[in-house]
């Protein structure tokens, strides 16, 4: 997947089954909104029928008690319509908070699910857009849009029947109006998804270059590309703004089409009726009953019509939702259990983008409780293999083995209690700080294994300062944290979670280099007995480990303790002593 790649969209089966696997879980609100709905429409059909037979009954004569009875059935069936009205919207509207709630449930867990390789691939944006855009229309579309339709749907087919029971003839004019709507509503259809998945698409960009910019805002301005940054937000805003006017001209050619295709039939009832009373074939009261349900009709065929448009950028941004789910995992657990922690690359190669390998070949054999330091020039690929090494990506060819077994085919949960990646990256979490800390605690951790782990990375003494301690509220809104303080909250994590290997990509980056020498000084106890890779600029690690890789170009150059590598006079040599100053 390159860099550009957006992530899958669902197709439209998918969606249907997962639609109906949503509605199974539901079945008495399912039937009870159904039911009620039903009521309600039945309610409201009985006005034209009362009216009609009042027009005939005036027609014939009457009496003013026999109006006054039908006006008080008419209040009757109103008040009914209204109360059922009332709760099958409501029962409606819980069925469509649960099923939101269960929707935004599977994208985050299927999101979460993720490989770390397609996120980066993708970009934040598109997942960004996902979360919050199509989350957000969704929403609407559940609350709100699904149930007004389902109304209009039930209402539409009762009023339809009632209309035809009328007399066979009122089929006629109700039949002249449903070509002009077919033929608008498949040529609408046709277009509307791929419409609003393009206009959805947009939005996608929009976020990514707003989002790869604002991160990246002290280069752009020290390399001065702050013109070519800006061309590029303008050009996916004319990208949105065409998408938008695609969608908007979708709209004004169906919208008006339905119009006309409503008003035909009503006419024509009216005509056609007329025709048929004056002929002697039909009462006055069948007329005016079959005129009021075919006028009924256009309310519910133009919210069927108009709330479809909320639908399909409903449908749109579900099958946004769902794509996520479809995304192939990087890994197929074989049940196979490592003998052993030593860990092993062998003949590994890599691509971010197919046909260009970031690693060629690597060879590295790390025997359990070693300490390896992997140094080497911005840009070798010491991140890449470390990523490898901690089972974040797979490799393109060869293999990256624990104890024997790939690290691929170690299902997450298993992986992680034997190999553990912490980088420059963090993220502070809003909640409190113990919170924070015991995400990735086992169930039985207290304040003690807590205290012990921020003890480990020195900063236990920071922690008890705060007025709250472990209660500290932190995140967004809450205490902020420096960017040591959070890199330590996060190596507590690490010392928490308690895997047998650990994979340091300049986890001390951040840090003062007293503290960060200082911090690793603690962490020598805590890691004692555990496999350590650590990759950092600063050397100083590289002397306090067992052998040191040197990475160039894609390769291991070289391999061996630091006394021994400096003997070499190798590039190893040659960076040791740039770092120290030496000529």
């Amino acid at each position: 997947m390159s860099a550009t790649t957006a992530l899958p969209v669902a197709d439209g089966p998918s969606l249907r089954r997962y639609a109906v696997g949503l509605l199974r879980r539901h079945p008495r609100l399912v039937v009870s909104a159904l039911g009620l709905h039903v009521l309600a429409a039945v309610a409201g059909l009985a006005a034209p029928r009362l009216l009609g037979g009042l027009v005939e009954a005036v027609e014939e004569g009457t009496t003013l008690g026999a109006v006054d009875r039908t006006i008080l059935l008419l209040a009757g069936f109103l008040v009914a319509q209204t109360v059922l009205t009332r709760y099958a919207r409501l029962v409606s509207q819980v069925l469509g908070e649960q099923v939101l709630a269960e929707l935004r449930e599977d994208f985050v867990a299927n999101a979460l699910d993720l490989p770390v390789g397609v996120v980066e691939s993708a970009g934040s944006g598109d997942l960004l857009t996902r979360t919050n855009r199509d989350v957000e229309q969704l929403g609407w579309s559940v609350r709100w849009a699904l149930p007004e339709w389902t109304i209009a749907v039930v209402t539409a087919v009762l009023t339809l029947a009632a209309a035809v029971s009328v007399g066979w003839w009122v089929a006629l004019p109700v039949l002249v109006g449903v070509p002009p709507l077919v033929v608008g509503l498949r040529w609408y259809l046709a277009r509307a998804k791929a419409g609003y998945l393009r206009e959805s698409a947009s939005y996608s960009r929009i976020n990514a270059t707003l989002t790869e910019t604002v991160e990246g805002a002290r280069t752009v301005e020290a390399l001065g590309l702050g013109d070519e940054r800006v061309r590029a937000i303008d050009d996916d805003i004319v990208e949105s703004y065409e998408a938008e006017r695609y969608t908007l001209h979708l709209r004004t050619v169906f919208f008006p089409s339905m119009e006309i295709a409503y008003l035909v039939p009503t006419v024509l009832t009216l005509l056609f009726g007329g025709y048929l009373y004056m002929q002697g074939s039909v009462s006055l009261g069948d007329v005016t009953a079959a005129v009021l349900y075919v006028q009924m009709l256009i309310d519910p065929v133009d919210r069927i019509v108009s709330i479809l448009d909320e639908l399909q950028q409903g449908a749109a941004s579900l099958a946004r939702l769902l794509g996520v789910a479809q995304v192939p995992d990087d890994r197929e657990a074989t049940g196979r259990e490592p003998v052993g922690e030593d860990l092993a690359a062998d003949d590994v190669r890599f691509a971010y983008v197919p046909g260009r390998d970031v690693l060629h070949g690597v060879d590295l054999e790390v025997a359990a409780g070693e300490r390896v330091a992997m140094v080497g020039p911005s840009g070798a690929g010491k991140s890449t293999l470390g990523r490898l090494l901690a089972g974040i990506h797979p490799p393109r060819t060869g293999s990256v083995t624990v104890g024997g077994v790939g690290l691929v085919e170690l299902p997450l949960g298993d992986l992680r209690g034997h190999v553990a990646l912490v980088t420059q990256e963090h993220h502070v979490f809003v909640g409190t700080l113990r919170e924070n800390l015991i995400l990735a605690a086992p169930e039985d951790a207290g304040d003690a294994e807590v205290r012990a782990a921020l003890d480990a990375v020195d900063a236990l003494e920071w922690v008890d300062a705060l007025p709250e301690g472990l209660d500290s509220v932190v995140g967004s809104g809450g205490r902020v944290l420096g960017a040591a303080q959070a890199q330590q909250i996060a190596l507590a994590r690490l010392v928490l979670a308690d895997p047998h290997t650990l994979v340091l990509d300049e986890a001390t980056s951040l840090i003062d280099p007293r503290a960060a020498r200082h911090l690793e000084r603690s962490l020598a106890a805590v890691l004692e007995g555990r496999t350590v890779i650590a990759i950092a600029h600063r050397l100083f690690s590289a002397h306090d480990a067992d052998r040191v890789a040197v990475v160039e170009d894609g390769v291991i150059s070289e391999l061996g303790s630091h006394d021994e590598l400096v003997a070499a006079g190798g590039s190893y040599a040659a960076l040791w002593r740039s770092w120290h100053g030496d000529a």
